[in-house]
């Protein structure tokens, strides 16, 4: 078969003629058949829309609001006639923007690449046999098997079952339509084809076997290419409020550089010397690398989530993890193993566990258990719902092993479990055998001790298991409708069935409550089963509240549980349910992350802040609906990703409290030059601060966004929805503590080094004067005492509570490697000579280097020293609350 003739096919015509034109025999394509079709037609990949290319990017860089001030400042620079300063802010220019794209270019790496945690999974068969392989591995002609939940990997004909599919992607329409194996339709369009379904979309009910005819770009998706129209990615909240502040951090240099031109032009400076002051402050004030930088720190963590077992689909999403205030957790799966084991049984003559090897009379119960389960026998042994997997395992031991081969052909109907029923039920020719959750079943038997019954469903559930009803009924012939099926029935007996909790997740709840995280369970199972659970995991803080029947509380009755102190079990919720919690939570302000793996979980997934979908368990729907996917699905992964959440949301801000501390000491100097009437000369050249600003600040700034977790990070209450990234004790630390302690310390350096040469305000300074190379060591005392300040700065900002002991000096070693390369950099400026007469630097004298070695500490000291006060502050507060409190009792 060659290529041309997968586009000639017509998947309309005989199902026979189409086996055959595909070469696709009953057990499917030989593996090494499909390796060679693969060969010929590539993978089954719609192509991608191309990126821009690299020189598009840069020109997008170089055009960049923020560039466009430098541009600004430069073209004054050259209109003053100084054009080595104009080709030194144009070079800075360049430079930042290939910087950018450099970090851009990666931060889109790490979220693509994050594909590979995620890779679509698809079951075959070959070699007669049944395998599952990544959708991309699919060719024309594999036999398909497709089930609720999957999305479908090529465009397929069906060979036989039922499909409910999902056709909103291809055509709109919001409602699933019927798939089935009938012969096709005369002069019916292809979409509305009754026997064929199409790549990228869902099937959201039933099973089917299919033939895949079509792949990759010769699927209806590829030929309206669907997935070229993707949107650019979109900016997340934290860069929007980054950039908004830089915004007015520029505005605001313009501004002041505009105010001293005029004044400075007023008070008799010459137009040279103001426009070289203007653009110092301008060029002081940008600060350029700032958004790339956060972007990058972004992808950082959303590699390092993945690699811990959370794939986040958004960069954004990184930020919201750290702030997430409430979890709502499945119980099956993700608080326990879901490795279940049919632990006991009850039928009306006795109850059984498992400290009885050889129970007798229990084999009708184990007979309709088994027959009223979907698990298929696999060479790597049994394969589906963990539940049923357990039912079949149980069967030997209650003494009637289990016969897969036989149920199957016995079977007439199916009905799958409905998660609103809670029930599934099976036909064969006389008997219809149903299980579900005992309340559902017994509503079903109309003969029965219902009191008696649940009394023993309580003791179960009690020890912790799952409890299941068994009943079943003789029929005439098999039931074709759902409602004809289960009715009427005669209850068989109970299986109790244990999933014990992971070992882990006590201690991710206890994690949870230390950070002031709440979590509820949101289960379909019995209120008394998740309890225990519940308790063995510690999840009920600071009290428990077991909502029994959760779809039957009222919209306002859940708005009142959720505002109290507690933690709640949703027992026998339905997916509608997960979504009114959603709702509600959403609409109390708090932000909100929700488990699922179910086709239905969906909407609640889309709904909270944060949807958490299950990797291995759950479906193809929940996956893309969620913002989050647990490639483990472990509760205890959540709360690992909440406090990578808190610590790359922290880092940002300790990146741009590193940044801004360093706007004073650049824009003080300038300030004292023009409110001196130029009587002082400037104490920093504006390329001694575009060495700063690109040599010397970069990498230890982005070094601190790799910085480990603070101590207590996940001791503190999560952040509030409405608090900004920057806030005003920020800026105060930033620009008023850590600044001004900078501005202080190099301009005290600047003025020792004039003073002692015999300089006076007023004096000249310039080319050819006696006091020009004093005034030279000076500025290049500046330049190097904000570069000795900025290292202090740097270790000042790795903490914003704790001690730097408390944190280690030696934890982030980037930023050692970042504090090296800046020390080196500077020592090259200052004593290189054709660096010294780029920049106007002079060697300095070994007294001013001691003195300037000391900077460091005095910055670093003076933050240890506050933030200890601060923390002393706030321990004599925790003694007094206590103390007040039981004052008042």
């Amino acid at each position: 078969m060659e290529s041309a003739e997968v586009r000639d096919l017509d998947p309309r015509e005989p199902l026979s003629r189409l086996r055959r034109e595909l070469g696709t025999g009953p057990g499917g394509l030989s593996s090494r058949e499909a390796a060679r079709r693969l060969a010929v037609y590539g993978p089954n990949e719609v192509r991608r829309r191309r990126h821009r290319s690299l020189l598009d990017e840069l020109l997008g860089q170089l055009v960049h609001p923020l560039a466009l001030l430098l541009w600004t400042a430069g073209a004054l620079a050259y209109a003053a006639g100084t054009a080595v300063l104009a080709a030194a802010v144009i070079a800075v220019v360049v430079l930042n923007a290939v910087f950018a794209l450099l970090q851009e270019r990666q931060a889109e790496r790490a979220v693509e690449t994050l594909a590979r945690y995620l890779p679509q999974h698809t079951r075959v068969t070959r070699d007669d046999q049944e395998v599952s392989i990544e959708a991309r591995g699919v060719v024309p002609g594999d036999l398909v098997l497709l089930g609720e939940g999957d999305r479908v990997p090529a465009d397929l004909r069906l060979i036989d079952g039922t499909l409910e599919v999902d056709m909103s992607m291809l055509t709109g329409e919001s409602m699933p339509v019927a798939r089935t194996a009938d012969p096709s339709r005369e002069g019916a369009p292809l979409l509305s084809e009754p026997n064929l379904v199409f790549s990228g979309t869902t099937c959201v009910a039933g099973e089917a076997t299919a033939v895949a005819f079509a792949t990759g770009d010769h699927t209806e998706l590829g030929r309206i290419a669907v997935l070229s129209q993707r949107t650019v990615r979109e900016r997340s909240p934290l860069e929007t409020q980054v950039r908004r502040v830089a915004w007015l951090i520029a505005l605001a240099a313009v501004g002041m550089g505009a105010v001293f031109l005029l004044a400075g032009v007023a008070s008799g400076m010459s137009t040279v010397a103001a426009l070289t002051f203007a653009i110092g402050l301008l060029v002081a004030n940008v600060p350029e690398g700032l958004l790339p930088t956060i972007t990058l720190a972004l992808a950082v963590g959303v590699r390092a989530l993945a690699r811990d077992g959370a794939v986040v689909k958004r960069l954004s999403a990184v930020e919201t993890l750290g702030s997430t205030a409430v979890i709502c957790t499945d119980k099956t799966g993700t608080l326990t193993r879901n490795r279940m084991r049919l632990e006991a049984a009850w039928t009306p003559h006795g109850t059984v566990d498992r400290s009885c090897p050889h129970p007798a009379g229990f084999e009708r119960l184990a007979a309709a258990t088994t027959e009223c389960t979907t698990v298929a026998r696999t060479p790597d042994g049994l394969a589906g719902d963990p539940t049923e997997i357990a039912l079949v395992e149980g069967a030997d031991w209650l003494g009637h092993p289990a016969d897969l081969d036989g149920r199957d052909k016995r079977r007439r109907a199916l009905f799958r479990f409905d998660p609103l029923l809670r029930l599934m039920s099976v036909a064969t020719d006389h008997v219809v055998y149903v299980k579900g959750a005992p309340e559902a079943v017994l509503a079903r038997v109309p003969d029965c001790d219902r009191e008696h019954v649940m009394a023993e469903v309580a003791v179960l559930a009690g020890r912790g298991l799952r409890v299941l009803a068994v009943a079943a009924r003789t029929t005439g012939r098999a039931p074709e409708r759902r409602e004809d099926a289960e009715r009427d029935l005669r209850l068989i007996g109970l299986v109790g069935l244990d999933d014990p909790p992971r070992p882990e997740v006590a201690g991710a709840v206890e994690r949870c409550h230390r950070a002031g995280l709440r979590v509820h369970i949101v289960t379909g199972d019995n209120g008394i089963t998740a309890a225990e659970v519940a308790r063995e995991v510690g999840v009920g803080h600071p009290r428990l509240c077991v909502v029994a029947e959760a779809e039957h509380v009222h919209d306002h009755e859940l708005d009142e549980l959720l505002t109290r102190d507690q933690e709640i079990v949703f027992a026998r919720s339905s997916p509608e349910t997960k979504l009114r919690i959603a709702d509600a939570l959403c609409g109390q302000g708090q932000i909100v992350a929700m488990t699922g793996d179910g086709v239905n979980d969906a909407p609640a997934l889309h709904r909270a802040d944060i949807g958490v979908a299950m990797g291995r368990s759950g479906t193809d729907v929940a996956r893309e609906a969620a913002t989050m996917v647990l490639t483990d699905d472990n509760f205890a992964t959540i709360v690992t990703a909440v406090e990578s959440g808190r610590r790359v949301y922290d880092n940002v801000r300790k990146f741009i409290l590193y940044i801004f501390a360093h706007t004073t000491p650049e824009v003080v100097p300038f300030l004292i030059f023009a409110l001196s009437g130029g009587a002082v000369p400037l104490p920093l050249t504006v390329l001694q601060i575009l060495a700063i600003d690109l040599g010397t600040e970069t990498l230890p700034a982005l070094a601190l966004g790799r910085e480990p977790a603070e101590p207590g990070i996940m001791n503190r209450p999560p952040r509030r929805r409405q608090e900004g990234v920057i806030t005003a004790a920020m800026l105060v630390r930033a620009w008023v503590f850590l600044g001004l302690i900078s501005a202080t310390l190099v301009m005290v350096v600047f003025f020792l080094i004039l003073w002692r040469s015999g300089w006076y305000p007023g004096a000249p300074t310039g080319p050819g004067t006696a006091l020009n190379h004093a005034y030279v060591q000076a500025t290049t005392a500046t330049f190097a005492g904000i570069v000795m300040c900025q290292v202090g700065t740097a270790f000042a900002a790795r903490t914003e509570h704790a001690s730097l002991r408390g944190i280690g000096l030696f934890t982030n070693p980037l930023l050692l490697w970042g504090i090296a390369f800046e020390l080196a950099f500077t020592a090259l400026v200052v004593y290189v000579p054709p660096l010294q007469r780029v920049f106007g630097t002079a060697m300095l004298p070994l007294d001013v280097v001691a003195l300037i070695t000391l900077f460091p500490f005095v910055v670093w000291g003076s933050d240890e020293f506050r933030r200890w006060l601060v923390r002393r502050s706030a321990a004599a507060r925790d003694r007094v609350r206590p103390m007040n409190g039981s004052t008042e009792e």
